[in-house]
């Protein structure tokens, strides 16, 4: 063999190594903000990452057996589950979960709902929009007589499993069985992944549900303000989410494990949430890769994620994460 056809061979190689394709699958939460990094790697680095908005469930379902080369969670794993089937997990981002509704000539945030309504409606005891206790809240609408059609979840997900938390906080004894895979007493049309969701409840007259702030965005809904936990009226945004990330104390001795639903302060939105990544324990080329990745996004992907209403942590967890990745030699 002359040292043309070698260089060749190497060369060939080299090229199928820089643009090689990692995969990866989970929470379709933060799926609009990990779509649009991709593609700015890419244009940058020739990696190629193939990620597929399976839902939560199915994420940490194919982080334990290995189905994927990363996944993606908004449901933590607690440190003796991570242990047991040998993963690791760090945050990414943190973003809104939105009340997007369906009311023909009730525009944008002009809705209010506070947590008696919201626990009424997902609980199946508010069955009208023009229930007094919607109403209440509402005396600038011309509200109607029109059975609420509620929109969950039929998948395995986190944002759902965010969301329950959220209703355990304001009314445990309604939702104190409700989880990942909701068991509620209301009788909902299911869809699949969030986009199924907004896309159900745009199609859908006088429904509501719950879905990520970037499909708000990408599919024009109309969403709810709601009463926040010191008791002030708050709209979904970017800003809002920044003051939700304040909170996320999340633990570096804990693997990150931590809920951030429900802050306190008086311009926090309620429902937001932290997404996660789950890798396998080892160091492999993959996860090398895959860390590669995600620090570049922590350092140049602040102006992507909140075109797409998502925030970034806070610089001191970013800082931890990346002590975490120093310590996996990663």
């Amino acid at each position: 063999m002359n040292i043309k056809t070698i260089f060749f061979i190497l060369s060939f190689l080299y090229i199928s190594a820089e643009g090689s394709t990692l995969e990866g699958r989970g929470a379709s939460f933060p799926k609009a903000v990990y779509h649009a990094w991709i593609q700015a790697y890419k244009d940058e680095s020739n990696i190629s990452i193939d990620y597929q908005p399976t839902g939560s469930g199915d994420g940490i379902i194919s982080a334990v057996k290995r189905i994927s080369t990363f996944s993606g969670t908004d449901k933590p794993l607690r440190h003796w589950r991570l242990r047991r089937y040998k993963l690791h997990m760090f945050p990414v981002v943190v973003g809104s979960i939105v009340l997007a509704y369906n009311i023909p000539g009730i525009e944008d945030k002009k809705l209010r709902l506070d947590e008696k309504a919201i626990a009424g409606i997902f609980s199946g005891k508010i069955k009208y929009w023009d229930d007094k206790h919607i109403q209440k809240n509402n005396m600038h609408l011309s509200l109607p007589h029109k059975p609420i059609y509620v929109v969950l979840r039929s998948d395995g997900s986190g944002t759902t499993y965010n969301f329950t938390y959220y209703l355990r906080k304001i009314a445990y004894k309604d939702f104190r069985f409700a989880s990942k895979l909701p068991d509620w007493e209301v009788s909902g049309i299911r869809a699949k992944g969030n986009s199924g969701m907004s896309k159900t409840i745009k199609n859908t007259p006088y429904s509501i549900g719950y879905t990520d702030y970037s499909s708000k965005l990408k599919y024009e809904l109309s969403v709810a303000t709601l009463k926040n936990r010191a008791g002030y009226w708050v709209s979904p945004n970017i800003q809002s989410a920044k003051q939700g990330a304040k909170s996320a104390n999340l633990d570096i001795k804990k693997d990150f494990y931590g809920m951030i639903v429900y802050p306190k302060g008086k311009k926090s939105y309620p429902l937001i949430a932290t997404t996660f990544i789950l890798i396998p324990d080892n160091n492999s080329k993959e996860n090398k890769e895959v860390v590669k990745f995600f620090k570049w996004a922590f350092q140049n992907g602040s102006d992507i994620a909140e075109s797409y209403g998502f925030s970034m942590l806070p610089s001191t967890t970013v800082k931890d994460i990346d002590t975490y990745f120093h310590h996996l030699h990663l």
